[in-house]
């Protein structure tokens, strides 16, 4: 079993997560090979929220370009999580 800090690798701040913390849903990045139930305890452990969904996606790389030298960026996965009525995490407080 893996550490929940190994697991939830940090919250994704934009205007759109923003926006979805109206609605109990609060977005991560996590560790790409880390399933539903896994990441779901994760957040239940470190934030002590009981999780009711958990979304996932995996986010593909994107050409960039310095010059004349292209690379693309990482690959990662984001979680979506929905937590109960109620109750807030306190990262995101604002």
């Amino acid at each position: 079993m893996k550490d929940a800090r190994d697991i939830i690798i940090r919250p994704i701040i934009t205007e759109h997560s923003y926006d979805l913390i109206e609605k109990n849903k609060y977005t991560f990045e996590v560790a790409r090979d880390a399933n539903k139930i896994e990441i779901a305890k994760a957040v239940e452990e470190l934030f002590d929220v009981k999780v009711t969904k958990v979304n996932t996606l995996n986010v593909k790389p994107k050409m960039k370009r310095v010059r004349y030298i292209a690379g693309l960026t990482r690959r990662w996965k984001k979680a979506i999580v929905t937590i109960q009525d109620g109750q807030t995490i306190e990262i995101f407080a604002s």
